[in-house]
């Protein structure tokens, strides 16, 4: 006879998530997440594979209640231009007042993953498609709706807004200064003008 688990496998990966969110993936041990879920080595194994395999399901997870949440902040019918303007105001809103510094978990992938993780790096470049072409269809709405001069790119805009939107997480995680977030913001919302 089958044996029953003896946790949440979904209240163990919102919990993995969040130590990964906090201390990054090389800075978490099998033994921290042992220790955080209160669950057997055997167990995690079993449940969630390898702790790449369990990080790349906590990086699912993350996506899966951030990235929708961006994509209908920007979809949503009407002027077009005042959703993007929310979107970076409030990336720079909580960069700044992130008292964690943890940043975005997809960000903080981008930089300790990605460059030597295939599967880590596609799953970000997954989430920044998303999020650019979200981008993108906010913007060629607000062209056509006359909210945005004919001449200005809507892709290369959503390109420079999600590089933008990328640095503000970045520079969260270790500035101080909110004041540099703020500005910087308001800076490249300019160019919508």
């Amino acid at each position: 006879m089958a044996r029953t688990k003896e946790f949440d496998p979904d209240a163990a990966l919102q919990s993995a998530l969040e130590l990964f969110w906090r201390r990054g993936y090389e800075a978490t041990s099998m033994a921290d997440l042992v220790d955080h879920l209160g669950i057997a080595r055997a167990s995690l194994y079993a449940t969630f594979g390898s702790k790449h395999e369990l990080y790349l399901k906590a990086l699912e997870r993350y996506r899966e209640q951030s990235d929708p949440r961006v994509v209908e902040e920007l979809s949503t019918p009407g002027p077009a231009l005042p959703a993007v303007r929310a979107v970076v105001r409030r990336f720079a809103e909580e960069s700044a007042c992130d008292e964690l510094r943890r940043g975005c978990f997809v960000t903080n992938t981008a930089v300790e993953l990605a460059p030597h993780d295939t599967a880590a790096a596609r799953r970000v470049e997954k989430s920044w498609h998303e999020l650019e072409s979200a981008l993108t269809s906010a913007l060629t709405r607000a062209r056509a709706q006359g909210e945005l001069p004919e001449e200005r790119d809507p892709v290369a805009l959503a390109r420079m807004l999600l590089v933008l939107l990328q640095g503000l997480r970045v520079v969260g995680r270790t500035s101080p200064e909110p004041g540099r977030l703020r500005d910087a913001a308001a800076q490249a919302l300019s160019v919508l003008d």
